[in-house]
């Protein structure tokens, strides 16, 4: 994604669910801005928590019901997935429902950001949730270097700076080729998150 969010004047979509993915699309349809609209392959069947082996359907899932009129969700507006006092952690596309399961795995009360659109980026979200909890975890599947996570990193670092109680986070895909053979290896896990979490809370 970092390739289409340097080009000035393009619109960046990335959805995690399929409710947003319809509403996203029709507003991306009906912009008067190009748009790149990015859907992972990864949660075409259902929400990917980080284990490739139990992959759940879409079926029960809150997001899964697409209505059949037509509706938007506005291009450059964030969905906080979980509301949460203790850290902010910003994510997109796949990454979103891994993050959900290290937030329930590690216990702590975070607060998670599905930024669904890249550019325009959704700033008073990020803001306003950095700037309560005072921690900061940015998480995203393309590597790490020249990511689209130091772009919010620097954000959060800009805007945020006096609130910060703790160093801000990046997880990341390896700065590798993509190893079909060690897909799981390369993704970031739970497991990474959960530590990316503890390093910035201090725990």
């Amino acid at each position: 994604e970092a390739y289409f969010t340097h080009t000035p004047g393009l619109v960046v979509v990335m959805p995690s669910n399929p409710y947003d993915t319809k509403g996203l699309l029709l507003s991306a349809i009906e912009s008067d801005d190009p748009v790149i609209f990015f859907e992972p392959k990864r949660i075409y069947r259902g929400p990917f928590y980080g284990d490739p082996h139990n992959v759940p359907t879409w079926a029960n899932h809150d997001l899964a019901e697409v209505p059949e009129e037509h509706y938007n969700v506005p291009l450059g507006k964030a969905r906080t997935i979980r509301e949460g006092e203790e850290i902010t952690i910003i994510s997109w596309g796949t990454m979103v429902h891994v993050c959900e399961k290290a937030i329930e795995e590690s216990g702590m009360d975070a607060h998670l950001l599905d930024l669904r659109t890249l550019v325009p980026i959704d700033l008073e979200a990020i803001e306003a949730s950095v700037n309560r909890t005072g921690r900061c975890v940015i998480v995203h599947e393309a590597p790490r270097t020249s990511g689209f996570g130091g772009e919010v990193l620097s954000l959060v670092q800009e805007r945020c700076f006096w609130h910060l109680e703790g160093p801000i986070q990046r997880v990341t895909g390896w700065d590798t080729p993509f190893p079909h053979s060690l897909e799981w290896e390369y993704m970031p896990s739970v497991e990474r998150i959960i530590t990316a979490m503890q390093r910035t809370t201090g725990d």
